[in-house]
């Protein structure tokens, strides 16, 4: 009997903690397909998760392709996209489960930050006080869709950046997101390495210019240049 859920993972170049982060979705297995979908590393990502995940496959760079390749990939009737640094909650599965067959096409949890730090606890509450206001979710969140809504939008744009905002925005067209009030638990090793102000002040230029209808691939030049 195939699963209902597949979760799909894109990776790239994330040898030091990906079996950690694997390990913690073994008990899952029995009942979802797991999917690493690699973009090219030059580490050995791909062989170190291999024996922790039920398909590795391959694809060219870009988060958004990495997913639609996974998604396609896989025959599971809903589908959940998890970051490799992101941390589901316990019952995630049914939680996703339910809230599909309470009619749902699609939704997200709330987040949560790795740091016990007050001021990423302000940020998580504004993320997700933001998401329940405008209906957008981002990819942090652990977005999850039933097959037929996400071949409906077309995918994932492949854009080279904003892709789970653009998601978002399409699924929206087709009724509301399910917000979940489990947290998943996101690392904050990009904000702490990069700085926690400059990484907000850079996320809200970006996604303001996005907006305002600026080249994906512009944002993303500017975001890997920070990052």
């Amino acid at each position: 009997m195939k699963p209902r859920l597949g979760i799909v993972i894109p990776v790239l170049n994330e040898a030091e903690q990906i079996a950690v982060k694997l390990q913690a979705l073994q008990a899952l297995r029995a009942d979802c397909e797991l999917l690493l979908v690699d973009g090219g590393s030059v580490d050995n990502s791909p062989t170190i998760a291999e024996p922790l995940i039920d398909k590795v496959v391959h694809s060219g760079c870009g988060r958004a392709r990495q997913m639609n390749c996974g998604a396609a990939q896989t025959t599971a009737e809903v589908l959940l996209f998890l970051h490799a640094d992101t941390r589901l909650p316990d019952g995630a599965v049914d939680r996703i489960l339910q809230a599909i067959d309470a009619g749902y096409q699609w939704g997200r949890f709330d987040v949560g930050f790795d740091s016990h730090r007050a001021i990423f606890t302000l940020i998580a509450l504004l993320m997700n006080w933001r998401s329940r206001l405008t209906g957008i979710a981002t990819g942090d969140q652990a977005i999850f869709v039933t097959r037929l809504a996400f071949q409906a939008v077309g995918g994932f744009p492949n854009i080279a950046l904003m892709e789970d905002i653009a998601l978002s925005a399409s699924l929206k067209k087709l009724g509301k997101p399910c917000c979940l009030t489990d947290k998943v638990v996101t690392s904050a090793r990009r904000w702490l390495r990069h700085g926690i102000f400059k990484t907000i002040l850079l996320m809200w230029r970006l996604r303001l210019a996005y907006f305002f209808g600026a080249n994906p691939d512009d944002l993303a030049a500017r975001y890997y240049r920070r990052h």
